[in-house]
């Protein structure tokens, strides 16, 4: 059966949608998207997704369909008869001139995909993933750090640098050789009994999974130090994850050929993953039986 999709207020056959050549999304990159998933047939933490998707719009003066967005994402879950899924809503400015002239866009473009949430391997949880440090660079002082938008080149570079050489995820660096972001993740280091994760002026998304953690992290006794994490901080740190919506928690065992702590996953990440998760099953009504 053919994956159903929402663009602009229909339900219809991912063969059958249109987008305009001429829409300021693919001629400029001018949009934002987010990737959810949905556990039990429930979008965790819709809200704050659908609020950052706000935030970053009103930063780049692109206008929301507001009253659709929560409807448009149930609707494409059912249509596809999907309870556990990766949801990914995408606006952009829509069909304009082919000049770079936001003016002239008329109707904003809205365009939700849902798709079965497969199983990440186990692996990825019992090994833990290692990172290449890229070439590039990102800019803290750009007030697209703090955006999620379709203008994704510079994490698709990294991440195919690291790829290329056998890497699972790219830890950014910003202009002052801080840690910023992973390529697709937030990054947390564990160190001395604290947890560390980059500040927003580091240049990092403000991620929902990472939002999540700062606010378990206290249930569990960790102080929480939002702030510049420099990359020997990372190096030497005694655990360190990565976050995202669709991965939850992901150990981050290595970076480069160093490997970080004992190499291993570290007590303290399986201890915020297991709250974490606890946390989607309450707020989701999610069944699973996890190890």
């Amino acid at each position: 059966m053919e994956d159903l999709v929402y663009l602009n207020g229909h339900i219809l056959p991912r063969s059958q949608a249109r987008i305009s050549p001429f829409d300021y999304g693919f001629l400029y990159g001018f949009g934002l998207f987010e990737t959810m998933r949905a556990y039990s047939g429930r979008v965790f933490r819709l809200r704050q997704h659908l609020e950052r998707l706000a935030t970053s719009a009103h930063a780049v003066g692109l206008p929301l369909p507001n009253a659709q967005l929560e409807s448009a994402v149930y609707q494409t879950l059912q249509a596809n008869k999907l309870q556990d899924a990766r949801v990914r809503l995408t606006i952009s400015a829509g069909e304009g001139e082919p000049v770079p002239n936001p003016a002239t866009c008329k109707e904003p473009t809205l365009f939700v995909t849902a798709a079965r949430q497969s199983q990440v391997p186990e692996s990825t949880y019992d090994a833990g993933c290692r990172a290449l440090v890229p070439t590039l660079r990102q800019n803290s002082r750009s007030p697209l750090s703090r955006v999620k938008s379709t203008n994704y080149l510079l994490f698709l570079l990294a991440r195919m640098e690291a790829q290329k050489s056998g890497f699972q995820e790219a830890i950014i660096l910003n202009e002052a050789g801080n840690v910023a972001e992973g390529s697709i993740s937030n990054v947390f280091v564990m160190k001395g009994g604290a947890l560390l994760t980059p500040d927003l002026a580091s240049g990092c998304l403000p991620g929902v999974t990472r939002s999540t953690v700062v606010e378990l992290a206290p249930s569990l006794g960790l102080d929480v130090v939002e702030g510049p994490v420099a990359l020997d901080e990372l190096l030497k740190a005694d655990e360190a994850f990565l976050t995202n919506s669709v991965l939850e928690l992901a150990p981050l065992v290595g970076v480069g050929d160093q490997a970080i702590g004992s190499g291993r996953p570290g007590p303290t990440t399986r201890k915020l993953l297991k709250a974490y998760r606890e946390l989607v099953a309450k707020e989701t009504g999610e069944m699973r039986n996890d190890k």
